[in-house]
């Protein structure tokens, strides 16, 4: 049973450290070079929550037929997901967690581009990852784990 629960918990903190590492070093650094495929989340998404404070109305619907920031974020969702697959005939327990990981960031990151309010009590790290003077801290949406462990969560009170 010990094994298990360390699987999984194992599984949060490798999806947390992804996330983090993703988000930094894939669709901030990547990202800045308008003809990358990953340019979508700094010229589309940034600029559209930082127009409409947080906001993203491309959440309001999911429309699979229209490739926009949305639609490729759940492919690269679809892409990890797959990715898994065969590690879990090994690790099924830590590939769940990873998968539990998955679906909380996407339910999360929605939630919190379609309710602001929502998103500066329930996930303040994200909330000033996009709002406050800082774009290059506060990496994690799902819960702020590597931020805190790597030394990138930076509070900003004057954000509201």
């Amino acid at each position: 049973m010990l094994i298990l629960i360390v699987q999984f918990v194992l599984g949060l903190l490798y999806a947390n450290a992804g996330e983090w590492g993703m988000h930094k070093y894939i669709l901030h650094g990547l990202g800045k070079n308008r003809h990358s495929f990953w340019a979508y989340h700094w010229y589309e998404h940034h600029a559209v929550c930082a127009k409409h404070a947080m906001l993203d109305p491309g959440y309001q619907t999911i429309n699979l037929s229209t490739w926009n920031t949305q639609s490729k974020e759940l492919v690269v969702l679809a892409g990890i997901v797959i990715m898994h697959v065969p590690m879990g005939w090994f690790y099924p327990i830590f590939v769940s967690a990873v998968y539990v990981s998955l679906a909380l960031y996407y339910y999360k990151h929605r939630k919190a581009h379609l309710d602001p309010v929502w998103a500066r009590t329930h996930l303040r790290w994200h909330y000033e990852h996009h709002l406050g003077s800082n774009y290059s801290a506060n990496w994690c949406v799902t819960w702020p784990w590597c931020d805190y462990l790597l030394g990138t969560r930076v509070k900003n009170t004057t954000v509201e």
